[in-house]
């Protein structure tokens, strides 16, 4: 027997329809900042959790509430980066690497004879240095 309160949770898509459909009241500003980590959290309570045995639907209305209740106090009491639904919130950081340059001490030298640097920058005429300086 398919659960007709469930059937009807499937239709809807806004957050607000959730607990309004529930009865549920809320505070829009919370439900604004974290509707799809609501959303995100409560399906995982229905997935994770068991319906009554007795599918009275007034106690499914009860359970379905609970669990929309549940997912909804975890935002109201913390922020969407500590509670980490969504799996881009619980890669690591990456690690910050030294950024490093490498440059071939021939390099610097032609560049200060007035010679052109393979693949690097054009010397400037009457300069010696490849910015166009006067090497003073």
């Amino acid at each position: 027997m398919i659960d007709p309160i469930l059937a009807d949770l499937s239709r809807l898509s806004a957050a607000e329809e959730f607990f309004d459909y529930l009865e549920l009241p809320y505070d829009p500003q919370v439900v604004r900042v974290n509707r799809l980590h609501i959303l995100k959290r409560f399906q995982k309570y229905l997935l994770s959790a068991e319906a009554p045995k007795e599918r009275h639907q007034a106690q499914l209305r009860v359970f379905y509430r609970g669990l929309l209740e549940a997912a909804y106090q975890d935002f109201v009491h913390s922020t969407a980066l500590q509670e980490k639904v969504f799996a881009v919130f619980q890669r690591p950081p990456p690690e910050k690497k030294p950024m490093t340059a490498a440059v071939a001490i021939e390099d610097l030298r032609s560049s200060l004879r007035g010679k052109p640097v393979p693949g690097g920058a054009p010397t400037v005429p009457g300069s010696r240095l490849p910015s166009g300086g006067d090497g003073a």
